[in-house]
Order: structure tokens, then sequence, then C-alpha cells
């Protein structure tokens, strides 16, 4: 082998290790390479799921104000239908007791009829009497209240006037005298008093 052979033999051993070198560091570039794409991708997902969650929690705040806003609703609904309820419960109530008052007004008529004609029967007078105390007790049990009429300026929403008279010792448009007296169930008027009424 001559001096000329041996030296390019000599170059190509000297070239060798560094390519070896190349050959081995490359792939150590390639991994640190396919490393990022990995971190970024995984960054994504966790931004993804953090957007994912955030937009859960609105939702779940907007259903829950939508149920909160139904729930006061339903609440206000009820409130309202238990008053109405009530309200008509109390006025089915006091038109049964006013029925059931007119029914009966006919005897109070009567019984007052009885307590103004003269009897030398005291027991009989005495009976009578007692059984218009009863009627008169059993109307206030009842929250029924007769009528305030003699000496009282006419109103024609408690009186019915029959009879006018000219009376110079009664004040103009006073009621002088009652006919039938008139009752009422708190603000409602059962019957107006028949009276006369001076001019």
């Amino acid at each position: 082998m001559n001096k000329n052979e041996r030296d390019t033999t000599l170059e190509e051993q000297q070239e060798t290790p560094k390519e070896a070198c190349n050959a081995e560091t490359q792939p150590a570039a390639d991994e640190g390479a396919s490393e990022m794409p990995s971190e970024t991708a995984e960054l994504t997902k966790e931004q993804k799921e953090i957007l994912e969650l955030k937009q859960n929690l609105e939702d779940t705040n907007a259903k829950l104000k939508d149920i909160t806003d139904k729930y006061l609703r339903t609440l206000a609904e009820y409130d309202n239908y238990r008053k109405r309820s009530q309200k008509e419960k109390d006025s089915v109530y006091n038109e049964s007791k006013a029925a059931a008052v007119t029914v009966l007004l006919p005897i109070y008529d009567n019984l007052q009829r009885a307590l103004l004609q003269e009897t030398e029967d005291a027991a009989f007078y005495k009976g009578v009497e007692m059984t218009m105390s009863q009627c008169k007790a059993a109307f206030e049990k009842l929250g029924v209240a007769e009528l305030p009429a003699l000496g009282q300026p006419f109103d024609p929403n408690f009186h019915n006037a029959v009879m006018h008279v000219e009376d110079e010792n009664a004040g103009e448009n006073t009621v002088v005298e009652v006919f039938q007296s008139g009752f009422a169930l708190g603000d409602k008027v059962i019957r107006c008093a028949m009276v006369k009424v001076a001019n």
C-alpha cells in the first residue's frame, strides 16, 4: 500500500466517527421536536376542559335561575289562590248566614208585634219576651246587628221610606217611626228598615 492509499483510508476512518456521532445525535433532536407538539396539545386539551367546565357552570346557573323564577312565581300564585279561596269561602259563609237570617226575620217581626200587644196574661208576655231575647242573642252570635233607625237621619242605603209626615218637632228627613226593623251582617245589609220620615 502506497502512501496515498494510506492517507485516503485514514481520512475515511476519521470521517466515520463524525458521521456516527451525527447519526447518534440526530434521533435525539427528532425526539425533542416530537415532544413540543405533544405538550402544546395537552395544554390545549386542558384549556378545552376549563372552557367546558365554565360553560357547564353557566348553563347550571341559568337553569338554577330559571327554576328559582318558576318557584317564586308558583309561590306567588299559590299565595294569591289561598287568599282568593279564603275570601270566597268567607263570602259564601256570609251569604249562607244572610240567607238563614232572612228566613228567620218574619219570626222576629211576629215576636216584635206580639210584644207591642197589650195582654193581661203576664206569663204569656214573659214567654214571648224570653223568646225574643233568645232570637236577638242568636242574631248577635251570627254577627247580625239591627240597623239604627228611629231618630236617625234618613239614609236610603239603610232605610226604606214608606210614609212621609209633616212634623214640626222632628228635623227634616228624620225617621220618626219604624214599621219593620232593618238588619245587617257586617257591611252587608240584609234588609232595610221600613220607616216613616218627617219632611
